[in-house]
């Protein structure tokens, strides 16, 4: 009872075609085939860009300090003219 054999995957096979019909079946393949020769020449036209342009460089960081997610910044004090001294 672990694996498919030949025979359950010829019933499988024979139920898919009642199901979708010799016709819908050859068209849903022929879709298959066409994306797969698009992805085949997407992979190839991205690799041969790829070996003319130079290679990424390096993606910094942000400039500033970051602080964790615990620890505040200082807002700094209003500009508001009302110079009071503590």
């Amino acid at each position: 009872m672990g694996s498919i054999g030949p025979f359950q995957i010829l019933i499988i096979a024979l139920v898919i075609l009642v199901l979708f019909g010799r016709g819908r079946i050859s068209e849903m393949m022929g879709d298959f085939g066409k994306g797969v020769k698009s992805f085949r020449k997407g992979l190839s036209d991205e690799e041969n860009s790829s070996s003319d342009e130079k290679p990424a460089s390096r993606i910094e960081g942000p400039s500033h300090d970051a602080k964790p997610a615990g620890e505040t910044i200082d807002p700094a004090p209003a500009a508001t003219g009302d110079k009071t001294t503590s």
